[in-house]
């Protein structure tokens, strides 16, 4: 049964997109017009009842949000490509730490740099300045641990890539490119270092080139 990815084009879905490459899982994709409003529709309200994206779809089997998504795929898989949760119980702990990390304190504020610097002005929306300010002064201050962090360590985790470091992809690459803040990244020794490691991972170049968003 090939696997189904929901509206790979978006930054979101593409750490799930990631982990499958990275994994060399068969599946298929489902494009979805969000500017359309095609996650409210009926059809899709039926998998994901939160109108969202992403979702998988792995025989009667349905999972939605991205980095459960990842952890499916990593454990559904893990016999195959490389072990992205750690050997053992304390890597595994280090993964799920940094994976926590990057959801809650590393992704809202990129989040809000993305939806202000980016998106709003495609949309006609005006940019907050203050939430600009304001945030790119949060992940500065995140990217500080993250620094001190990779000092000790080649990636988040420890010494071996993992779903910690794969989620990190799809909007820190909006960072050093359409937001136009690659400094904070560059000016930080040890996670330019690490950036330019996973970034040139032929996985993530594979899905940067195929399911690129034409913002």
């Amino acid at each position: 049964m090939v696997l189904t990815i929901y509206a790979p084009l978006f930054a979101s879905s593409k750490r799930a997109v990631v982990t499958l490459v990275e994994k060399g899982v068969e599946f298929e994709t489902v494009n979805v017009d969000l500017m359309k409003g095609e996650q409210r529709q009926p059809e899709y309200m039926a998998i994901q009842p939160f109108g969202k994206i992403p979702v998988l779809v792995d025989g009667d089997y349905k999972i939605f949000e991205s980095r459960a998504i990842m952890r499916y795929i990593a454990e559904k898989y893990r016999s195959q490509g490389p072990d992205l949760l750690g050997k053992t119980i304390e890597e595994r702990g280090q993964v799920e730490q940094w994976l926590d990390v990057e959801a809650t304190s590393y992704h809202p504020p990129l989040l809000a740099l993305t939806l202000n610097i980016v998106f709003a002005p495609l949309m006609g929306f005006p940019a907050d300045e203050k939430v600009i300010k304001e945030s790119e002064e949060k992940l500065g201050e995140v990217l500080d641990v993250y620094e001190a962090q990779l000092s000790k360590n080649e990636y988040l985790a420890g010494d071996f890539v993992s779903l910690a470091d794969l989620a990190h992809l799809p909007f820190t690459e909006y960072l050093v490119g359409a937001i136009g803040k690659a400094y904070m990244i560059k000016d930080r020794k040890h996670v330019s270092a690490w950036w330019d490691k996973i970034s040139n991972r032929a996985a993530w170049k594979e899905v940067s080139e195929k399911y690129a968003l034409p913002v």
